[in-house]
């Protein structure tokens, strides 16, 4: 084989692998079900690629990007935080509006589709999980819907906080809590909705949940973030994100109903 040719195989066995992209997102704990599931495709569409996601507390990721973490896309259970970071130059992209959450009583062991937050003041109630609301957007709703209804006092005492509204959830699937106020995206989640009902929560109790993200300044030339982006806006993506209970922001208001 002539030097040519060699250098020829070479170059179009090494091709695909130069042309692969690898993006890492954080992403807000509540779309961990609808975004695993959403990845699923999306690998389907771009195999050579490599997409990491990571779930935690939207304020959590929003201190760690300023601080130079190797994020490429954030999604925020807050939209005022991807705010915030454009304002401030971290972000490669506007700042894009993709749901609108609801958050709801939740028990593995009892019915909580026959309750509402009254009922958390049954002294056979002890143990209640949020989110922490000082990271998480879910608890900050929690605690506002608690204020709202003139329960905060008598409930207060019995709260128990998770570090996202994914670790909230885990609390009440193992016990460590009779009830929870967490994500609909959550509840609607098959192993969790084989456990126990949910009651939603009247969205006139709290500021809206008004989700967002963006790219990241550090993406800014990685095509494969911008393509995710794009993904999202695509009607596949748009049927997953609403049986998973999120409101897009452009569809029909009141299109969740309460249970």
């Amino acid at each position: 084989m002539s030097r040519v040719r060699l250098l020829l195989v070479l170059l179009l066995a090494w091709a695909p692998l130069a042309q692969a992209e690898k993006i890492t997102i954080a992403a807000a704990a509540d779309l961990k079900f609808a975004l695993d599931e959403l990845l699923v495709d999306f690998k389907q569409a771009h195999p050579n690629d490599e997409v990491a996601v990571i779930y935690g507390s939207s304020g959590k990721f929003y201190t760690q990007i300023q601080q130079g973490a190797p994020f490429d896309v954030y999604f925020s259970a807050d939209i005022e935080f991807p705010r915030r970071l454009a304002k401030a130059g971290f972000a490669a992209s506007e700042v894009k509006p993709h749901a609108l959450g609801r958050i709801v009583l939740w028990s593995a062991t009892q019915d909580a589709s026959q309750m509402n937050l009254a009922s958390l003041t049954d002294p056979a109630i002890r143990r209640i999980a949020i989110a922490n609301p000082k990271v998480a957007p879910y608890g900050m709703r929690a605690v506002e819907a608690l204020k709202q209804s003139g329960l905060w006092d008598k409930v207060e005492p019995k709260l128990v906080y998770g570090e996202n509204i994914a670790h909230t959830a885990q609390f009440v699937q193992s016990g460590n809590a009779q009830v929870g106020i967490i994500a609909l995206a959550l509840a609607l989640n098959p192993e969790l909705a084989r456990k126990g009902g949910y009651w939603l929560i009247p969205d006139e109790l709290h500021a809206p949940l008004e989700q967002g993200f963006i790219i990241t300044k550090r993406a800014e030339k990685n095509e494969l973030a911008q393509h995710f982006a794009d993904y999202m806006e695509s009607k596949p993506a748009r049927d997953v994100m609403t049986r998973y209970g999120f409101v897009l922001p452009d569809a029909p208001a009141g299109e969740v109903d309460a249970h």
